[in-house]
């Protein structure tokens, strides 16, 4: 399955799933399967509200019609929706904000581009750098150099 497929299918759902109310985080094409399986993660717009299996269901149904009208797949599918869940990873603003004061591990690249990792308790994300406080000292990674931050345990 090519790439531009996969594409073409994630504009196509980000839009639809949009249109409802609806923001997806995450689709996966599981190819080796018979039919292809189409997965897609969703979350509401509105950060206040929960995915229920009410909303996917609506949604599967409006996004099922939306690919199958699209012409991008021109083979049997299964499409399965559901919540993105609570992740580990940090990755949208608002999952910075959230969890301020919380215990998480960065991995992230140094000044000699080496793969890095530090833990501490959140402090912020700016547009500039990662500010994580350790012990009372605070450390500051800039953004560009961040492969990913998640939420740990206290003791790590």
């Amino acid at each position: 399955m090519s790439n531009q497929i996969v594409t073409e299918l994630t504009a196509l759902t980000e839009r639809s799933a949009t249109n409802y109310g609806f923001d997806v985080i995450d689709l996966k094409m599981l190819t080796h399967l018979n039919p292809v399986s189409i997965q897609i993660n969703i979350r509401h717009k509105n950060p206040e509200k929960k995915v229920s299996i009410d909303d996917c269901s609506i949604l599967s149904h409006h996004l099922d019609e939306a690919i199958q009208n699209s012409l991008i797949l021109d083979q049997p599918f299964t499409l399965e929706i559901s919540s993105e869940g609570i992740s580990d990873f940090l990755i949208d603003e608002k999952d910075f904000k959230i969890f301020k004061g919380f215990p998480i591990e960065a991995t992230y690249l140094d000044l000699k581009k080496i793969e890095q990792q530090t833990n501490g308790l959140l402090l912020k994300r700016t547009d500039n750098d990662l500010q994580i406080n350790q012990k009372g000292k605070i450390q500051r990674i800039p953004v560009e150099d961040v492969i990913q931050v998640r939420l740990t345990t206290p003791s790590g």
